[in-house]
């Protein structure tokens, strides 16, 4: 099984999931990162899960800028 990593800068090429899980917990799933984080609330998971793919997206920027190929 593989999980190939999305190298999108685009926002909105990312998919999340929220599901409830039991009485008092939230998982927020990302295919594109394949990622899972959970809270206590649906707005936490959510808001956390956007925040991961925010810093995933300035992180491809960081190494786009540093690598003299893509200039």
């Amino acid at each position: 099984m593989s999980s190939n990593i999305s190298n999108s800068l685009n926002m909105d090429d990312y998919e999340v999931l929220i599901r409830r899980r039991g009485e008092n917990e939230y998982a927020s799933y990302c295919p594109q990162l394949n990622l899972m984080l959970t809270g206590t609330f649906h707005e936490e998971v959510e808001n956390k899960m956007y925040e991961k793919i925010a810093q995933h997206i300035q992180h491809l920027k960081l190494i786009n800028n540093q690598d003299p190929s893509k200039n």
